[in-house]
């Protein structure tokens, strides 16, 4: 039955179990008193929803509070054993998988690296070196923790470059980078047959799994308009906005920072990514005459470039004389990330900047303040004055969180269901509630 407003009952309903869901995941536990306030339910409907979502075991009790005067309100929350999901990141140097149950507490974890006796960038990235890696690493994680695949909501991937959809093919990857050119990677891994038919594939930008990641439970909480940046081997970054509430993925690493600059990876000249992503920087380090330490990853290099640049003093407090050509690299790349996130103020106008990735938090916490100088120097005046620029609180896990939160995010929007909804009656459910986590 249609209502005036063109919702069905149905659709209520599922909006109603949305919005129960999304307060006792974020605000929880609560009583049943308290949800009506915070979802805007009548007791009835919060009655009728709860009653529900206990009965389909997505919904526990959690003790009792002292009501006044009157009898203890029951506490409930969301079981976390109620279902489960996998995030993936495909990053650069490794691929990371790892099982969450509905709390997001981890229960499995691997890591595969993606490394090949050439050392071309795009060699690493071989379609069938990642699906291999993805075919043997979501069995294990499960089998690990002894989950059945039946019990997953969903497997959250988050990947370099832009990500499209396909009516044939699902999600397909536009790597340019890494040398992905259209990569039907959900076909080919509904073709692998991993998990049952009924578990779906969650495809998106790495930045903005990792931007999702920030905004519910990192340091993008209680911002209404955030940027956040990945450092790797590339450059990336996520936009969260008002008219933008899922957040939008930005080539950011490819905006030009110098004409007839460094050649990028992508193949144009002077992007951001030729100077101040961690594959550059330590060319830039070794064409200035340094010597990054041969046959390591990306990760130790820079670290070792760190040290290099600030060495720390020994046991008996002596220092060794420090790299100046690190340290001039280095410098010189804090101005150019200076300058690029000066674009970001200038056409987002963000209340908050947010710097993540592995690389980005191994140079930020050494360079942030000398970011910002450059920043503010490089930016109008008025927003510079206003955005607030800080290290991501996730960590280097925070690409795999925000890629299985793709597949929680779903599950609520569908009223905590696992059948089919329409996916133009799911998309507004989803975006309000990250404007509103954001918000909070």
């Amino acid at each position: 039955m249609k209502m005036r407003s063109g919702r069905t009952v149905r659709d209520l309903r599922r909006e109603n179990r949305t919005a129960v869901l999304q307060r006792l995941y974020f605000d929880g536990p609560l009583s049943r008193f308290s949800l009506g306030p915070v979802t805007g339910l009548s007791s009835g409907s919060v009655s009728n929803v709860v009653s529900e979502l206990v009965a389909e075991g997505l919904v526990e009790e959690a003790g009792s509070v002292d009501s006044a005067g009157g009898r203890p309100r029951t506490l409930l929350r969301i079981s976390a054993h109620s279902g489960y999901m996998i995030g993936v990141d495909v990053g650069e140097t490794r691929v990371r998988i790892e099982l969450f149950d509905l709390a997001l507490n981890e229960l499995a974890r691997l890591e595969r690296p993606l490394a090949t006796e050439s050392p071309r960038r795009v060699d690493r990235y071989d379609v069938g070196v990642v699906l291999g890696h993805l075919r043997e690493g979501i069995p294990e994680v499960l089998s690990q923790a002894g989950i059945p695949a039946e019990r997953l909501l969903g497997v959250g991937i988050g990947v370099p470059g832009i990500v499209a959809g396909s009516t044939e093919d699902g999600a397909v990857v536009h790597g340019q980078t890494i040398g992905w050119d259209a990569v039907p990677l959900e076909r080919l891994l509904r073709e692998s047959r991993l998990l049952p038919e009924t578990v779906p594939y969650y495809i998106d930008n790495g930045a903005k799994t990792l931007g999702q990641a920030e905004m519910w439970f990192g340091a993008g909480r209680g911002a209404q308009n955030a940027v956040v940046v990945l450092f790797g081997s590339g450059v990336g970054a996520c936009v969260v906005a008002d008219d933008m509430r899922a957040g939008m993925a930005l080539e950011w690493g490819h905006l030009t920072v110098r004409v007839r600059g460094r050649h990028c990876r992508c193949g144009a000249k002077g992007c951001l990514e030729a100077y101040a992503g961690a594959e550059a920087l330590l060319e830039r380090w070794a064409e200035a005459g340094g010597r990054p330490p041969v046959g390591s990853d990306e990760e130790t290099a820079l670290t070792a470039m760190l040290a290099a640049a600030y060495p720390a003093p020994d046991a008996e407090g002596t220092t060794a004389p420090a790299d100046a050509t690190a340290r001039a690299v280095l410098e010189e790349t804090a101005e150019y990330l200076g300058a690029g996130f000066s674009d970001l103020i200038n056409l987002f106008q963000p209340e908050r900047i947010l710097v993540g990735g592995w690389a980005g938090l191994q140079l930020g916490r050494r360079f942030l303040d000398t970011v910002r100088t450059y920043t503010a120097s490089y930016s109008l005046k008025y927003p510079a004055a206003r955005v607030q620029i800080d290290l991501g609180t996730l960590g280097p896990d925070a690409v795999t969180v925000g890629a299985a939160i793709l597949p929680l995010a779903d599950f609520f929007a569908r009223g905590g269901r696992r059948t089919e909804a329409d996916p133009e009656q799911q998309s507004p459910v989803w975006q309000t509630s990250l404007r509103e986590r954001a918000a909070q």
